[in-house]
């Protein structure tokens, strides 16, 4: 973000860290990442060939393609949970935080943030609720040469998401957490279970609850144990 401030930034640009000492996620909780164990990298965007309505079709893009990537790694239990946390089963393996900068109605860049659970293996309060590649592989990886290969996967996905951004929506679908299964989430005071039905690309997310409610994001939390 101080890149783009600056006028510094250009749109394709990844700073990566090896020491992550201020990581942020989604509902302003702190983003823990132990030095030298994982990748923590921002990758830098000029989206501005989506319009404000589109937002979430980055979102989308960018959890599609992290979890490509892990699914080269490990088998196919790799999901989405809504709004863009990456699971394996049960358990968190990365996260996406995306911060976006605009000048009046146009969208000039997003710094897509994320961190991806490496070669960590203790997660402090999370416990078993977060998962690393060494704990789905067996085996110790590199951080640095996983986050280009990484980078190459976003690359191809933010291509097809300027040529087909259907496709994008398709794939976020075919992949989501929980799709057509009971969860419990909670609104406020109200905790309530219901079927997750869809997601749109407003982002929101659409369940069955008795009636059909639509969510936005940060509207309402999940309520699982193991989530």
């Amino acid at each position: 973000m101080g890149l783009v401030r600056a006028g510094m930034a250009q749109s394709g640009m990844v700073v990566f860290t090896h020491d992550q000492t201020r990581g942020k996620g989604q509902r302003s909780k702190d983003w823990v990442s132990q030095k030298d164990m994982n990748i923590a990298m921002s990758a830098i965007v000029e989206p501005n060939f989506l319009s404000s309505s589109e937002a979430f079709l980055l979102s989308m893009m960018s959890a599609v393609a992290v979890r490509k990537f892990l699914n080269n790694y490990a088998d196919d239990d790799i999901k989405i949970k809504w709004p863009n946390d990456i699971y394996w089963r049960d358990r968190k393996a990365a996260g996406i935080l995306i911060e976006n900068i605009w000048q009046a109605s146009e969208w000039k860049f997003a710094v897509i943030g994320i961190g991806l659970n490496v070669n960590q293996t203790e997660f402090g309060e999370l416990g078993d609720r977060a998962v690393s590649l060494k704990q789905v592989t067996g085996r110790e990886l590199e951080p640095v040469s996983l986050a280009k290969e990484l980078c190459s996967v976003l690359e191809e996905k933010y291509q097809l998401l300027v040529t087909s951004p259907s496709d994008i929506v398709e794939a976020y679908k075919a992949r989501l957490y929980r799709l057509h299964q009971q969860v419990k989430l909670k609104k406020g005071s109200r905790v309530f279970e219901a079927s997750i039905t869809d997601v749109n690309v407003n982002g929101q997310m659409v369940v069955d609850s008795g009636v059909e409610e639509i969510f936005n994001v940060g509207e309402v939390e999940w309520v699982i144990n193991d989530g």
